[in-house]
């Protein structure tokens, strides 16, 4: 773990106030910048010491063979991994004859800021050389929302004592050596080498390197443009081979003077596009960031970040870690998709080569809902993304002798990258969650154009994939067989209650689309007996209960399966490290939380007797090996009256990077526990669903959370909603027209710009006693 004096807590910002180089990994990934198309880990600027160096471009993979002791027929041939590609970030500072590096001489200060509202790592150093010569070293980086394909860095040198010669190579480097972590699954394949050189240019301040990935093909480009400032006579050259372009700058400083350069990068890449159209789209990036300049890129990202941050931010009294960290997550969820574009969102983001940079559910199941809510745009462009992956999905569902479209458990270009099947090709929710994120969208927006576009035929296509899984029995039942649920540690079974639950509303969305569209379902083949089939299907979909126990089985005979020795393992997590998989299967032990987020999900298809004890029932059982947990038992505590624990669960999954609680950030941060942050606040605390086309609130507040507030767009609105102790008020803005209605509780309300709603506040209690957790799988504590 990292301990809290790392990071101090601090409301809009993540400060490091001391170098740690034992925390290098961990670092690199908390201060990464990103737009979701280009991601630069939190290196420090000289490039040495690092972890891993980690310059990241979505989407820019290589291919890999995947092996197989025994292969089988449709199991993937290929994985694809991300590449680490052209580092621009690096500036080598050479003081007289020495090189600036913070493991030799004396560094006497140290520390570095990731500001959340402006958008900017900055660092500062007070370093004296081995040969006593002393230098003071400020940059301020970042990665433009404004200007997609730009990333820019202002470096500053000074002198404070006495006169000193200042040399200063800025690079480009190509195939940087990458180090081999460990062999936990979680890490990615080592690439040896990955880029071939296709061109090189020299400009006038600065250069451009072109290489090409070796066996996926993709082309891509790196540039890099420097403003130099420095007083009296200096000198600037550029060099370019192979893999690498040098500018450096030499000038002497004397005692109180400084240097000053901005490096503005540039990088782009296309699996299409020509070498020179990829080399002039870098150049134009270049020229538009020298033409903004520095303080015009500061000033963009500003904006940028006021504007989000004024329908998006969370406001927690009485827990300022909290605080911090859910800003943290949502900085984060937005630096991963705001300028994604039509491409995947990696379950890392941008910020590691972690699960080798694959987008798996977990988009749609926790990133989209925040961004759906907070940067609708930027939720259509991965959707979008995904209906661009349709043909791949389909010839996917072919071959697994299905029909409709089967998406991938992991990938980044579309096909299926997982060679472990139980957990990957069987675990066909993936679709559904898809559907569910384009229904979820459309209700939240108000915004039809994507349904039209594609969202139907996403809707079309997986609803089709059930149909062809799923069967009648002899009874009118309708089952979904061989299948592994959003718990990994269950796999192959039948009737997992979430996918049947979640198929369902799949069929029934895909059905109220066709009539919504009728042209449009016709054009894609859709009949009138199509859509009573799938209707038919979701009516008579099988949900597995024990009466005896009072619980929903996670599967069918769940419940029947003999308990796991908690006692004994309890210093053995994560179990999938320790424990093989067939042995896990067996017994009733989960990785994370499955029927208790169909309680979340699907939250109609329970009463709220079903859900206390079903909540009581999976706690003990629950070992939380995947980060993806925590806030969803966090949000299904708070609703069942578990304040208290539903509180502890939010810092788990706030906390999971800055505090480093599964010990694998330093490979990536986790997108889906970050904005788990949010869900656990919003729809946890804030008690917040869709009832139909409608939303819901039912806000529920532990005993040291004063007062939440939280903004989030509906229909183009921005709705505030703020509850202490005592009321709820919400408030709405956005034109003297706007109206909306919702719940509150069970009450129907009506709300415009000009007639604000308050309402009392009242505590609920919860219908059972708070419930245990495996032995040494309590929920980290809280301060």
């Amino acid at each position: 773990m990292i301990p809290p004096d790392i990071f101090p807590i601090d409301p809009w910002c993540v400060r490091e106030t001391r170098l740690d180089l034992d925390r290098l990994g961990q670092t690199e990934a908390v201060f990464a910048l990103s737009n979701g198309h280009i991601g630069l880990r939190g290196n420090l600027d000289e490039g040495e010491p690092h972890v891993i160096p980690g310059t990241y471009l979505n989407s820019y993979y290589e291919l890999r063979p995947l092996p197989y002791a025994e292969a089988g027929y449709g199991y993937p041939e290929s994985g694809q991994t991300v590449v680490d590609v052209t580092n621009g970030k690096l500036l080598r500072l050479v003081v007289d004859d020495e090189p600036f590096d913070v493991r030799y001489g004396q560094l006497s200060e140290h520390k570095r800021t990731l500001d959340l509202r402006a958008g900017v790592l900055d660092r500062y150093a007070d370093w004296t050389s081995p040969a006593g010569k002393r230098v003071t070293v400020s940059s301020r980086r970042l990665v433009s929302f404004a200007h997609r394909a730009v990333a820019a860095i202002c470096y500053e040198v000074q002198a404070p004592d006495e006169p000193v010669r200042i040399i200063l190579q800025s690079e480009l480097v190509a195939n940087e050596s990458q180090p081999l972590l460990s062999k936990d699954p979680r890490v990615s394949a080592v690439l040896e080498r990955p880029l071939d050189h296709v061109a090189r240019d020299v400009e006038q301040h600065g250069a451009l390197l072109l290489h090409r990935t070796r066996a996926s093909g993709l082309l891509m480009a790196a540039g890099m443009d420097h403003v130099v400032q420095a007083p009296g006579r200096f000198a600037e050259e550029t060099d370019a081979r192979e893999d690498w372009a040098r500018t450096t700058v030499v000038c002497t400083l004397q005692p109180g003077e400084r240097l000053r350069v901005v490096k503005h990068l540039a990088y782009g890449w296309s699996s299409v596009r020509s070498a020179a159209a990829v080399r002039d789209q870098v150049a134009a990036g270049l020229t538009a960031a020298r033409f903004t300049g520095w303080e015009g890129l500061l000033a963009n990202q500003r904006d940028y970040l006021d504007e989000f941050w004024d329908s998006a931010d969370v406001e927690v009294e009485g827990d300022p870690a909290v605080q911090q960290a859910v800003r943290f997550g949502l900085f984060h969820v937005l630096q991963s998709g705001s300028r994604a574009e039509r491409r995947a969102l990696p379950a890392k983001g941008l910020t590691g080569p972690g699960y080798d940079g694959h987008a798996f559910w977990d988009t749609e199941g926790f990133v989209l809902p925040v961004l759906t809510a907070t940067l609708p745009s930027a939720a259509a462009d991965a959707l979008r993304w995904r209906h661009s992956t349709l043909d791949l999905a389909r010839e996917r569902a072919r071959t697994l002798g299905l029909a409709g479209a089967a998406f991938p458990w992991r990938t980044i270009r579309g096909q299926e990258c997982s060679a472990y099947w139980p957990a990957g090709t069987a675990a066909f929710h993936v679709n559904a969650d898809i559907a569910m994120a384009v229904e979820r969208y459309r209700i939240v927006t108000g915004d039809e154009s994507l349904e039209r576009d594609c969202g139907l035929e996403l809707l079309v296509e997986t609803a089709r994939l059930w149909v062809s899984l799923g069967h009648h029995d002899a009874h009118g039942g309708w089952h979904i067989d061989g299948v592994t649920g959003p718990d990994e540690y269950t796999g192959v079974v039948d009737d997992n209650v979430f996918t049947n639950l979640m198929a369902a509303a799949n069929l029934r969305a895909a059905a109220a689309a066709c009539q919504r569209h009728p042209q449009l379902a016709a054009d894609l083949g859709v009949t009138v007996e199509e859509t009573a089939a799938w209707r038919d299907a979701a009516k008579a979909v099988h949900i597995p209960y024990d009466s005896l126990l009072g619980v929903h089985p996670q599967s069918q005979s769940f419940t029947r399966y003999g308990e796991w020795d908690f006692e004994a393992s309890k210093d053995d997590y994560p179990l999938l490290l320790h424990e093989p998989y067939v042995r896990l299967y067996r017994k009733q032990v989960l990785k994370q939380a499955d029927l208790v987020l169909a309680l979340h999900w699907c939250s109609d298809a329970f009463t709220p007797e079903e859900k206390a004890r079903n909540v009581d029932y999976y706690e003990r059982r629950t070992v939380r090996d995947s980060s993806l947990s925590a806030c969803t038992q966090a949000v299904m505590c708070a609703e069942v009256g578990h304040l208290e624990l539903a509180h502890d669960y939010l810092h788990e999954t706030a906390l999971v990077d800055l505090r480093d609680l599964h010990d694998n950030s330093g490979s990536g941060l986790h997108m889906a526990s970050l904005a788990g942050a949010w869900i656990a606040l919003v729809d946890g605390f804030g008690g917040f669903r869709l009832r139909g086309e409608r939303l819901l609130l039912d806000p529920q507040l532990p005993e040291r959370l004063n007062r939440l507030t939280f903004r989030l767009r509906w229909h183009g609105m921005r709705l505030l909603v703020e509850v202490d102790r005592t009321q709820v008020r919400l408030s709405l803005r956005d034109g003297p027209d706007a109206s909306m209605d919702l719940l509150l509780a069970d009450e129907r309300i009506h709300l415009t710009p000009d007639s604000p709603v308050v309402r009392p506040w009242t505590r609920r209690q919860p219908l059972l006693p708070r419930p245990p957790q495996p032995p040494g799988r309590e929920p980290a504590a809280r301060p």
